[in-house]
């Protein structure tokens, strides 16, 4: 399976051993676990996958692992996030080899990069792979956010085939959703993906959707009847949910709070083995997995 039209695709969580290798049996379970709970995609070395940090031969690895559970029941989409182009066609040929169904690249960063050149970047990637590519928009990460008119040109050229939107920019989204040209959108926010869905939006990528998968498809599900109030009544639950990202405040960086608590919560529910995250990130402590555990006991899932 290669097309993807919208639905409920989280970013997998990467498991590790405490020796920081991959846990193969740990994300053999996650994948399953999550297409078992109506996920209609994977989206493998996301952000909260830990893309960044991983080795290549890990990633390569974990999209092996992935693609193997998949087995055509749905697309593996493989994030190839790296600084330059030349590093990101490197790793696009190399997610083709190991089993992905898409790809989903950032615009470049770290080296000094303008907008007018952010198109090359992409079509450069669409032509040395013929893979569906899609546009992920993350700021945060990348410094920049990816312009409307930019994602748009790329779109009706057919360089790319959607945008992960991970900007928190509604007007934006909205402005993508709105125009002609059509380009399927994807919210990456685990908070607004009511008002993504309401918006026009095609899916949702919530890094949360690895905890609690079954709570994002009912919240698709309801929207896509167009039962907004059960929408919002599962949002409402899922964003007091994703309070569990703040456990590690004060004492930890808020992005090694959220990939631990992921984690957690999904050693928690006896699905990964451990909770183990990649150098430099601080690891929860007992008091905070404790947090954690008394979140999902709130959420209906211990």
């Amino acid at each position: 399976m290669t097309q993807l039209d919208g639905g409920v695709v989280p970013p997998v969580c990467t498991p590790l051993t405490p020796e920081r290798e991959l846990d193969v049996p740990s994300l053999e379970r996650l994948s399953a676990f999550l297409i078992e709970n109506g996920m209609h995609g994977l989206f493998v070395t996301g952000s909260t996958g830990e893309v960044a940090y991983l080795p290549d031969e890990t990633r390569y690895r974990a999209l092996e692992v992935v693609a193997g559970v998949a087995a055509g029941q749905v697309p593996v989409l493989a994030g190839i996030i790296d600084t330059t182009t030349p590093r990101v066609v490197e790793h696009a040929k190399a997610a083709k080899a190991a089993g992905a169904d898409a790809l989903v690249a950032t615009a470049p960063f770290y080296a000094p990069t303008h907008p007018v050149e952010f198109p090359g970047h992409f079509r450069a990637i669409r032509a040395a792979v013929d893979l569906p590519l899609i546009a992920y928009d993350i700021p945060v990460s990348v410094g920049q956010k990816l312009p409307t008119d930019v994602v748009l040109a790329l779109a009706e050229d057919g360089t790319i085939d959607a945008v992960k939107d991970s900007s928190g920019d509604l007007d934006g989204l909205r402005a993508l959703i709105e125009d002609p040209v059509p380009v399927r959108v994807f919210s990456g926010s685990e908070v607004l993906a009511d008002v993504g869905l309401f918006l026009g939006a095609h899916g949702l990528v919530p890094g949360l959707g690895n905890v609690d998968p079954a709570g994002y498809r009912r919240l698709y599900d309801a929207a896509k009847r167009g039962d907004w109030a059960t929408a919002a009544t599962e949002q409402t639950r899922l964003r007091t949910l994703f309070r569990l990202i703040n456990v590690g405040d004060g004492r930890m960086g808020r992005y090694s709070s959220a990939i631990g608590a992921f984690k957690e919560g999904l050693v928690a529910r006896g699905v990964i083995a451990n909770g183990t995250t990649s150098t430099p990130m601080i690891p929860l402590d007992d008091t905070e997995r404790g947090a954690v555990r008394s979140r999902l006991a709130e959420a209906g899932l211990l």
